[in-house]
């Protein structure tokens, strides 16, 4: 396990890295580190989250957003992670939204956590 100190908008772009598709057991980990990325119902009223109603994201406070919460990921999430930051740098996709996770997940070694 691997800690990562994520803002609200960095856990939702992480999210959004995470493939939609793939086999059960990796399906069900990824639904895992979904669960820890999303915001929780008291986020919801501190970052001032608006949902449209298909239930993606509408707006946050930009003031509020910007706190980091640690979010522990699993191996297999930092490496999906990883792998999606990669390609779109190889592909010159990277926009302005993925740099501090970029940054993070591939330019810094965060502080790992021995499983007990």
């Amino acid at each position: 396990m691997t800690n990562y100190k994520l803002n609200m908008p960095e856990r939702l772009g992480v999210m959004g890295l995470l493939p939609k598709e793939t086999n059960y057991v990796t399906l069900k980990i990824l639904n895992n580190v979904r669960k820890k990325l999303a915001p929780s119902e008291e986020e919801k009223k501190e970052y001032e989250i608006k949902l449209n109603p298909d239930g993606t994201l509408k707006s946050w406070n930009p003031e509020k957003a910007v706190k980091e919460t640690t979010i522990e990921i699993g191996e297999t999430g930092v490496e999906f992670v990883k792998e999606a930051l990669r390609k779109l740098s190889d592909e010159n996709k990277l926009t302005n939204q993925h740099l501090s996770l970029y940054e993070k997940f591939i330019d810094s070694a965060p502080e790992e956590k021995k499983e007990e």
